[in-house]
């Protein structure tokens, strides 16, 4: 987020900024969307890994749903050696920018999350980059934590692609591969700097459209 994002947002944020005013949030939907035909039944706290973009927002989305106890944001699909945000950043490593996502099944359901992945968290017809972001690291991929995640996953980016709900086919892709935490400071970001022009101009938005989609989700 920080080699793409930044200058892209300095003539409509920073400049804003220094007249000693905000950015204006730009306006966001979520994408209506059917809930998934099939789920998972599981019981005690589970896990969910999903890749689409900056971990800011993809947090910043998800640590506000009913039912989800924590979000780490971080890497998956390369190796431990390589999971730093610098060595990420060369596109050369394999990792996603990632979040872990730990919930509570009898609140919220693994189907029920991925409805607002696909709806709300990112643009998943977007293959390797997330507007502003370039670069398979800002992939949309999902990394299932069990076979039954695996199928429903795949089931339902089958379904929405037969609903054609969108304009372009589904880019995202079902991986394997390891989870690892990021550095400190990309932890709760957006929570911790609610101001700063990147959460501003293409975070705030999606966490506003979730809110508005999913009312009965939000905390």
């Amino acid at each position: 987020m920080f080699r793409f994002a930044l200058p892209l947002v300095a003539a409509a944020g920073l400049a804003v900024l220094a007249l000693g005013g905000t950015p204006a949030v730009s306006a966001e939907r979520a994408v209506s969307i059917p809930a998934p035909r099939m789920d998972v039944t599981a019981s005690g706290k589970q896990a969910a890994v999903f890749a689409g973009g900056c971990f800011w927002g993809m947090e910043a989305v998800f640590e506000g749903v009913k039912g989800v106890e924590s979000v780490t944001t971080g890497y998956a699909g390369g190796t431990r050696e390589t999971a730093t945000y610098d060595q990420v950043s060369t596109e050369r490593t394999k990792h996603a920018e990632a979040i872990r996502i730990v919930y509570d099944p009898a609140k919220v359901s693994y189907g029920t999350l991925l409805q607002i992945y696909f709806s709300v968290a990112h643009d998943p017809t977007q293959l390797n980059r997330q507007t502003p972001d370039e670069g398979p690291s800002y992939r949309s991929a999902i990394f299932p934590q069990s076979p039954a995640q695996q199928r429903v996953a795949g089931a339902y980016i089958a379904q929405l692609n037969a609903a054609k709900v969108y304009p372009k086919p589904i880019a995202t892709r079902i991986e394997t591969g390891a989870f690892f935490p990021a550095e400190a400071y990309h932890q709760d970001f957006a929570r911790r700097n609610p101001n700063h022009p990147y959460i501003v101009r293409w975070d705030k938005p999606k966490v506003a459209a979730f809110r508005a989609a999913f009312p009965s989700l939000a905390k």
